[in-house]
């Protein structure tokens, strides 16, 4: 069950938040930057993990904190060129396939809830038309809450239903 709300994703009760990013993200704007802060030992994490694995666009990678924090990394853009530059962007078959390893996740790993933002539409380039309907088709019929987070309030906790 989908429920759209507004407010700041950090401040999310989910049991786990899910973002989009490309491979050797830099995590250096919006929503990941945001995570990279609070969790810099994920940031860490992430490096190891991409520098070992070279993940696929399409895939996920979630990392646990040690005070319970999950968060699910997707991979919906392309990597950048160089380590150094920006992200490319999401596409709407990256996001698919991201989503459709998202629902397995969720089938699996047993998650109370999940919080996402408008996926692949800020630093991924997509529009929210786009990718609305990829999160409805992939995620509606869960049977835990889903919260997407439509607009951000930096600071303010969104009203989230149970």
């Amino acid at each position: 069950m989908i429920h759209f709300v507004s407010g700041d994703i950090l401040l999310s009760k989910a049991h786990a938040i899910a973002h989009g990013v490309a491979p050797n993200d830099p995590f250096s704007s919006g929503l990941a930057l945001s995570l990279r802060e609070q969790w810099p030992a994920m940031y860490k994490d992430f490096r190891h993990f991409c520098q070992t694995t070279h993940p696929k666009t399409g895939s996920a990678w979630v990392w646990g904190g040690a005070e319970g924090a999950r968060i699910i990394n997707l991979f919906t853009q392309n990597a950048a060129p160089d380590h150094a530059s920006k992200p490319g962007k999401a596409t709407v078959e990256h996001v698919n396939h991201a989503l459709r390893e998202l629902r397995r996740l969720m089938d699996t790993e047993k998650f109370h809830s999940l919080a996402l933002p408008r996926l692949a539409t800020g630093v991924g380039g997509l529009s929210w038309d786009e990718v609305n309907p990829l999160i409805t088709k992939h995620l509606n019929d869960l049977q835990v809450p889903v919260y997407v987070y439509v607009t951000f309030h930096k600071g303010v906790a969104a009203s989230e239903p149970a």
